[in-house]
């Protein structure tokens, strides 16, 4: 669709679970897919396989009502080791112009390896400190941060890594998923303290997912907000879920993604 040499690999990748990242990496292949795209998924946690399991409800869905969905090909990796993530790219990538990699929410050496295959990091986060420390520690007192952490200065080595084996830049995006919706002093001391560390780090900062009871009913028929017609009554929640979910997928500024904003429009 992109006429892309080769694909554009987006990783979602955070040690801490329960930060939205499967969520969040089904909405952005589904999103991807439904621009046009040619997206290959790949699920690097052999156990919980929440992004697998989601793909193959949605599949069952489009057997089930025989409606014509966006979808993206998928594969779990079942043997963890760097040969065999080599390969399910490599087959992934025979027919997919992006291909989106959900990791698992620990250290894991399979995702290090997978990491320095992104053109795109994505880390999402939960708006809080304590989610943020996995980036950066804070000083009590003043909420400034003092030094980045371990996990940034992984990602810091494989960037570095990468950018010396390819050449190319790796553009880390750090999501704010379930923002709070009423301004407080902690949701400006979390962005202060983000932007602070984006500078000294270098990522980008943009707002995710927000936390809302909706993305939980959507899994059992794997839908998404781009399914507005298989969704029955359709809220203002719906619509504004969905709007996120658009500028999200902006944000990420990937390759030929801008046509998305215009077919779910």
């Amino acid at each position: 669709m992109t006429g892309l040499s080769k694909p554009h690999f987006i990783i979602f990748a955070n040690e801490k679970g329960g930060t939205g990242k499967s969520t969040t990496a089904v909405h952005t292949a589904v999103a991807l897919a439904a621009s046009g795209h040619r997206v290959g998924a790949l699920d690097l946690d052999s156990r919980q396989r929440t992004m697998t399991r989601y793909l193959e409800n949605r599949a069952a869905t489009i057997t089930r009502l025989g409606v014509d969905l966006p979808q993206a090909q998928y594969e779990v990796l079942d043997e963890l080791s760097e040969s065999a993530l080599n390969a399910a790219l490599d087959r992934l990538s025979a027919d997919a112009d992006v291909i989106v990699v959900d990791t698992p929410g620990r250290d894991d050496p399979v995702a290090r390896a997978a990491i320095l295959r992104a053109d795109t990091l994505v880390t999402p986060m939960n708006d809080s400190f304590v989610d943020l420390d996995l980036i950066g520690q804070v000083d009590p007192d003043s909420f400034k941060i003092t030094k980045p952490s371990f996990y940034a200065e992984l990602i810091w080595n494989s960037r570095t890594e990468r950018a010396k084996a390819s050449g190319k830049s790796v553009d880390w995006v750090v999501l704010r998923n379930r923002l709070q919706h009423i301004d407080s002093h902690n949701l400006r001391r979390v962005g202060a303290a983000l932007d602070e560390l984006a500078r000294r780090v270098g990522f980008r900062v943009i707002p995710g997912l927000g936390e809302r009871v909706i993305y939980r009913e959507l899994f059992p028929k794997g839908l998404t907000l781009l399914d507005l017609q298989q969704l029955g009554e359709v809220g203002l929640g719906h619509i504004t879920a969905r709007q996120e979910l658009r500028e999200m997928i902006a944000g990420l500024g990937v390759p030929g993604a801008g046509e998305a904003e215009q077919k779910v429009a």
